[in-house]
């Protein structure tokens, strides 16, 4: 009886483990989920207010905006294009590698732009903006150059498996077109054979003896005997005529 109480008091912990190892994680998985739910808002809600201060405020600020707002869509363009990718293509797995590198300098460039859209010298901040737009710029075209380089991979395989399959979709349909090419097919054997042609005898004999009836066949006379005239009973014998 000792025995089966323990058994089942490590069964009850083992179900109670199991239980709170599930509850972890979904709370988990639903953390996980809140917490991207509110960084695509919080993000959201970013891009809305640089595109309106692109729009809205002239000068220094508004530029600022502007270079913030396009090494962002950038990036995350790029980065989206790669991850997905990198699924069914391992070879852009190098790629995304390299953008991760990018990456580290996109962060630090947007977190340069966003502290001097707070900094109150406007005059300093202006001076700092040839070198910040060209390192903007450069950010951008290399994110441009990997995704549009992935795009181009993906879309090259796409082509030449659509080539591949077009091959093989004309191979078939010419298979299935066999009759209008091939050779006629052939005729269906007759309900009765045909008895098989009889040799031709040799009817003209030059220089040569007469040729021998065949076995079984009887020899024909040349001429054909007269026919025995019939006898009737009303006919009188005829007596021999006498010797004396």
């Amino acid at each position: 009886m000792e025995a089966v109480g323990v058994i089942v008091a490590l069964l009850v912990v083992l179900f109670l483990l199991v239980g709170v190892y599930a509850t972890v994680k979904v709370v988990k998985a639903a953390k996980r989920g809140v917490d991207r739910t509110i960084s695509e808002a919080r993000r959201t809600v970013e891009d809305t207010t640089l595109r309106a201060k692109s729009f809205a405020q002239p000068g220094t600020a508004g530029e600022l905006a502007q270079l913030r707002l396009s090494l962002r869509s950038s990036m995350r363009a790029t980065q989206d294009v790669l991850r997905a990718g990198a699924v069914e293509d391992a070879s852009l797995k190098e790629s995304l590698a390299l953008f991760d590198r990018l990456s580290a300098h996109g962060h630090e460039l947007d977190g340069e732009l966003r502290r001097l859209e707070r900094d109150p010298d406007k005059a300093a901040t202006a001076e700092r903006l040839p070198g910040l737009r060209e390192r903007t710029e450069r950010i951008v075209k290399a994110a441009d150059s990997l995704r549009w380089s992935a795009r181009d991979r993906a879309h090259r395989f796409a082509d030449d498996d659509l080539d591949a399959l077009s091959t093989q979709i004309d191979m078939e349909a010419g298979a299935l077109r066999h009759w209008t090419t091939g050779p006629a097919p052939a005729r269906a054997p007759a309900a009765w054979p045909e008895p098989p042609a009889q040799p031709a005898k040799d009817t003209e004999q030059s220089w040569s003896e007469p040729a021998a009836p065949e076995p079984g066949e009887a020899a024909r006379p040349a001429i054909t005997p007269p026919a025995a005239r019939p006898t009737y009973p009303w006919e009188k014998k005829a007596k021999p005529e006498s010797t004396t």
